[in-house]
C-alpha cells in the first residue's frame, strides 16, 4: 500500500503531469503528422518541447525529482522520436531505413534488460552521449517538419535537420555501444559475486 501511495504522490506533482501530457500529446502529434498537416503537428511538437524543458526546469526548482519522472522523461523522448520516424517515413519525408537505424539500437539496448534483471539490476543510467544523440535527433525532426511547412527555405532547413540527425545517430549509436559495454561488465562482475 506505501509503494502505491508514494507512486500516487508521484503522479501529482507538477513536472511529472507535464510529462503525462507530453506523453498523451504522442498520438495526437502522430495523427497530424500521417495526415500530412505539418504546421500543426510542428506546433504540437513545440509545446512537446515545452513541457520537455519544464519538467526538468521544475522538477530541480521545487525538489521534486522522482523515479517517476526520471522513467517518464526518456520514455517521452523515445516515444516523439518513434513517432516522428513512423509519420515521416509514412509521408515519404524521410528515407525507410532510417527509422529502422535508429529503432535498431533501441531494440538492441532492449535485449540487454533480461541480462540485467537476472542479477537484479534495472536499467543502467543513461550515458551523456546517448543524452545528447537523442538532443541532436529531437532537433533534426521538428527541422525536417519545418522543411515541410517552409517550403522556399528547405535548401537551408534540410540540410542543417540532416546535419542533426546523422550527428543523432552517430552518437546514439555510439552511447549505445557504450551501454552494451557496460551491461557487460557489471555482468561479469555480478558473475564473479556468485
Amino acid at each position: 500500500m506505501v509503494e502505491q501511495k508514494s507512486l500516487l504522490q508521484e503522479l501529482k506533482t507538477i513536472p511529472n503531469m507535464l510529462s503525462l501530457l507530453r506523453l498523451a500529446l504522442v498520438p495526437v502529434f502522430l495523427i497530424l503528422v500521417l495526415t500530412e498537416q505539418e504546421g500543426l503537428a510542428l506546433i504540437t511538437l513545440i509545446v512537446a518541447s515545452a513541457t520537455d524543458y519544464l519538467d526538468g526546469f521544475l522538477a530541480r526548482k521545487l525538489n521534486q525529482t522522482t523515479r517517476l519522472g526520471a522513467l517518464l522523461d526518456p520514455a517521452a523522448d523515445r516515444l516523439y522520436i518513434l513517432a516522428t520516424l513512423i509519420g515521416l517515413a509514412v509521408t515519404g519525408n524521410i528515407p525507410v531505413w532510417l527509422p529502422f537505424v535508429i529503432i535498431g539500437r533501441d531494440v538492441l539496448l532492449a535485449l540487454t534488460v533480461p541480462m540485467l534483471a537476472k542479477y537484479g539490476y534495472g536499467p543502467l543510467p543513461v550515458h551523456y552521449l546517448g543524452k545528447a544523440g537523442t538532443f541532436a535527433l529531437l532537433y533534426a525532426f521538428p527541422l525536417l517538419l519545418l522543411a515541410q511547412v517552409w517550403q522556399s527555405a528547405q535548401f537551408v532547413i534540410l540540410p542543417l535537420s540532416w546535419a542533426f540527425a546523422i550527428w543523432g545517430i552517430g552518437l546514439y549509436w555510439w552511447s549505445g555501444v557504450l551501454y552494451v559495454k557496460q551491461v557487460f561488465s557489471v555482468v561479469l562482475e555480478a558473475r564473479k559475486t556468485d
